[in-house]
């Protein structure tokens, strides 16, 4: 009997052991040292063609000197708004960026420069990484239920969905009143804009029962693109068009949204600079130990 309890005595040991020792992959968050995570620093990354993307390396300077995007090529790629969110989620050294009219409570937005990513930082200019979201479509070729539902949005009722849903108005438009019109519009492009979409969709929808609304979330690029080849009645991007892509398309700014820059809950980092986002991304700066 006292061999039997000494041996699950053992095996209970170095059970306990072997869940000390576990899953360290060159990064450590030490709780007792306010959940200071230390270690590689891993780098996500929207896709190329995001409209998020473009922004935010614009913006920061992550271009080579021929302004073209430099993020560094370790970097993990993600292709939405949420697979972002839950990439970071789910590892301690991980920082990423999202919309921040997105931005959920599952991953730590961090300030940028000391300033919070807020409606009213990005309204004054306070807040410096922000960018519009634009709808695009087929210059002159705007169908009377798209162009109604464009001038819903510029309303005092649409613009109004864009502040009560976290993001920045961009001017008071008259009221609107129901067109009592019927039929189905396609939308598609930024993951980014699609949330407020959705939204203004619904609010409109109910003004409109006879209209259908499909909203396709591909990227700012591919929305654009089927925006220029009329596949889709309205495309969506969360950044400026190029000059080649305005030659066929018009524009129409509907909202600005910031881009909140994020890392996991697990990491203590309150702050960061520009310059030390853009070094991160870069490749140039690669281990939190590195972070002051």
């Amino acid at each position: 009997m006292k061999k039997l309890i000494c041996s699950v005595m053992v095996i209970a040991l170095v059970a306990i052991s072997l869940v000390g020792c576990g899953s360290s992959n060159n990064s450590s968050s030490d709780s007792s040292n306010g959940n200071k995570v230390t270690g590689d620093i891993t780098v996500v990354s929207r896709e190329d063609g995001s409209g998020t993307r473009g922004a935010f390396t614009e913006l920061l300077g992550i271009v080579d000197d021929k302004e073209n995007d430099a993020t560094t090529e370790s970097a993990e790629i993600t292709n939405s708004t949420s697979v972002m969110m839950t990439t970071v989620q789910g590892n301690d050294n991980a920082i990423g960026y999202v919309s921040l009219g997105s931005l959920s409570d599952s991953v730590k937005e961090v300030t940028v420069d000391g300033i919070e990513g807020t409606a009213e930082n990005v309204k004054s200019g306070k807040y410096k990484i922000s960018r519009p979201f634009n709808l695009c479509y087929y210059d002159g070729k705007l169908s009377k239920l798209a162009e109604d539902l464009i001038n819903f949005i510029m309303s005092d009722e649409g613009q109004k969905t864009v502040d009560k849903e976290g993001y920045i108005s961009v001017e008071s438009g008259k009221s609107y009143k129901a067109s009592g019109l019927k039929g189905k519009i396609t939308v598609a492009g930024s993951t980014s804009v699609a949330p407020l979409m959705n939204v203004i969709a619904d609010e409109y929808k109910k003004l409109n029962p006879g209209v259908t609304i499909e909203i396709q979330e591909s990227g700012s690029t591919a929305g654009i693109q089927s925006a220029t080849e009329k596949a889709v009645d309205i495309g969506m991007s969360s950044r400026e068009l190029k000059d080649d892509e305005a030659k066929t398309l018009a524009t129409k700014k509907i909202a600005m949204d910031g881009i909140a820059v994020i890392v996991n809950k697990n990491n203590s980092i309150d702050n960061l600079t520009s310059d030390q986002i853009k070094s991160i991304y870069l490749g140039e700066t690669t281990s939190w130990d590195h972070i002051k």
